[in-house]
C-alpha cells in the first residue's frame, strides 16, 4: 500500500469521495456521525490539502481511502493525560481517516494507520495520537489491535455532534 499526499488538484474528486463515504458508510449516524459537508468540511479538507497533511489512497486510480496526518497537535490535546509529555510539533495526529464503503472491512484503514506509523517516524514524531467518538466502539477496536492505548474522554462540541464525548488514543513506540 502507498499513501500519497494529496494534491490540489485532486480537491473535487477527494469532496466527491467523502461524500460518498458519509452517505453510504453503515451506521454512519451512530458511529461516526459525520454529515456531509458539515463534518469533514470543505474548508478543512482543502486547509489540509494546502498545508500538506492530506492523503489519499487509491486503487485502479479511484480514490478507496483518504485521511488527514499533521505533524502537530492542537490544543484540544492538551487536556488528556498523555503517556509521554511532548512537544506539540513533535506529535502527529490522524484525523478524518476514512474507507470506501464499497472496500470496508479488507483491511483498508488498518493498513492507512500502519502508513501513518510509518510516515511518523520518518518525520521525526515521538507519539501518533488521534481522537474518534465515544459511540464509535469498533474504530476503538481497531486502534487498540494495532497498538494504541486509550488515554481519556473529552466531553466536547462540534458542528456535526454537539456536545458529545470524543476517546482520545495513543500510539507510543516510534523509535
Amino acid at each position: 500500500m502507498e499513501l500519497n499526499r494529496a494534491t490540489i488538484e485532486e480537491f473535487e474528486s477527494i469532496i466527491a469521495f467523502y461524500d460518498d463515504v458519509t452517505d453510504r458508510t453503515p451506521d454512519m449516524e451512530h458511529f461516526a456521525r459525520w454529515q456531509k459537508r458539515k463534518h469533514p468540511t470543505i474548508d478543512g479538507i482543502r486547509a489540509y490539502i494546502e498545508e500538506g497533511s492530506m492523503y489519499t489512497y487509491k486503487e485502479n486510480d479511484a480514490i478507496v481511502g483518504s485521511m488527514a496526518v499533521t505533524m502537530y497537535q492542537g490544543e484540544d490535546y492538551h487536556a488528556i493525560e498523555w503517556a509521554q509529555q511532548v512537544e506539540d510539533d513533535k506529535v502527529a495526529v490522524i484525523h478524518i481517516l476514512a474507507v470506501s464503503p464499497d472496500v470496508q472491512g479488507k483491511g483498508i484503514g488498518s493498513e492507512m494507520i500502519r502508513e501513518a506509523i510509518r510516515l511518523a517516524k520518518t518525520c521525526g514524531m515521538k507519539a501518533i495520537r488521534l481522537d474518534a467518538l465515544a459511540s464509535n466502539t469498533p474504530a476503538h477496536k481497531i486502534y487498540k489491535t494495532l497498538g494504541f492505548e486509550y488515554r481519556g474522554k473529552q466531553h466536547l462540541y462540534a458542528e456535526n455532534t454537539g456536545w458529545t464525548d470524543f476517546c482520545f488514543f495513543e500510539y507510543n513506540d516510534l523509535c
